[in-house]
């Protein structure tokens, strides 16, 4: 077969993903071998992925994203305005993204996804013009960005969360928010506020438990409670989604929000701090055509998300709003 006859390729790599280092070769061969000629790009720093799609998106019929949920993010914006689908290699520590994709963790079957040309059209979530897929958020989640020691990150991996989840829980506090949709604003003493695009985040909680990420709107919910250490309490409700059962739990649904502060606080998108209140969000219907599975059905994915939960509550330390590895 001559390399006309292939479906050009740009794979970016980040090397500094958890599992950045794994052999890209064989993931290479694997996506060759489906028809397609791979041209390999490496970045340092997420700014990179915006750039090298841009400059290279005349060379290419589709772009490869290899890292973790912050890297996806990263590209998502080059990637709407170049028209091109994209796949994931999931090398990120949380990969929520690929959870909702239903794309497998193990990065030849990742790979086998793309060369199969199965494609889905999903929704992309902005804040101030920063994309995001999974979830944005203002509170807890930032703090924890913030304080999380990337080597830790990479070494221990989703205990690293865990250990900087104690910390930060120790030392937390409310805040003042004005939360706004459809014209209507109401006041919110809160430790967090999350905005949801697709299904997943965290390492595998849910947003809320019917969101998808292609269904046209964004979910939002606010945490209210008065004893913060009642989280322990809602863990289980948070990785099925139905945490707005719980009256210190506010949620809401709609195309936008505006969320104001006090004083500007950090915005996390996707594990990456981008911005900082005020904050508009917007939801872009449909955005992005990626490389992914055929659609569980209901049953499927109903045993699907009882085996995570199981294998995940043990250890994860996954708390509401922990956001994702790049």
């Amino acid at each position: 077969m001559s390399k006309l006859d292939k479906r050009r390729a740009l794979l970016l790599l980040n090397p500094k993903a958890r599992r950045g280092q794994e052999l890209i070769a064989p993931v290479v061969e694997r996506l060759e071998g489906g028809r397609l000629s791979v041209t390999v790009e490496t970045f340092e720093a997420l700014p990179e992925i915006a750039r090298d799609i841009v400059r290279l998106r005349h060379t290419a019929d589709l772009v490869v994203v290899c890292g973790g949920d912050g890297s996806v993010s990263s590209a998502a914006m080059a990637v709407m305005e170049s028209g091109l689908p994209m796949g994931i290699i999931p090398m990120g520590t949380a990969n929520d993204l690929a959870r909702t994709l239903n794309i497998p963790m193990d990065l030849l079957q990742a790979a086998d996804v793309i060369a199969r040309s199965q494609t889905r059209l999903i929704d992309v979530g902005t804040v101030n013009g920063h994309a995001f897929f999974n979830v944005a958020s203002i509170g807890l989640s930032t703090e924890l960005a913030q304080s999380l020691d990337p080597a830790l990150k990479k070494r221990f991996g989703r205990l690293g969360y865990a250990l900087a989840a104690m910390k930060v829980l120790t030392r937390a506090a409310r805040f003042h928010a004005r939360i706004t949709e459809k014209g209507a604003a109401i006041e919110a003493e809160t430790y967090q506020i999350a905005v949801g695009n697709g299904r997943h985040y965290g390492g595998g909680n849910v947003v809320e438990e019917t969101a998808e990420i292609d269904d046209g709107h964004l979910d939002l919910y606010s945490l209210e409670m008065t004893n913060l250490w009642k989280l322990a309490l809602m863990l289980r409700s948070f990785r099925s989604g139905t945490h707005g059962a719980w009256r210190e739990v506010r949620t809401a649904r709609c195309v936008e929000f505006d969320i104001e502060t006090e004083k500007p606080m950090p915005v996390n998108t996707d594990g990456e701090i981008v911005t900082s209140t005020p904050a508009h969000f917007k939801v872009h219907p449909k955005a992005i055509s990626v490389f992914a599975p055929p659609i569980l059905s209901i049953p499927g994915r109903t045993e699907m998300f009882r085996r995570a939960i199981g294998a995940d509550l043990a250890l994860s330390g996954d708390y509401p709003g922990a956001g994702a590895a790049h």
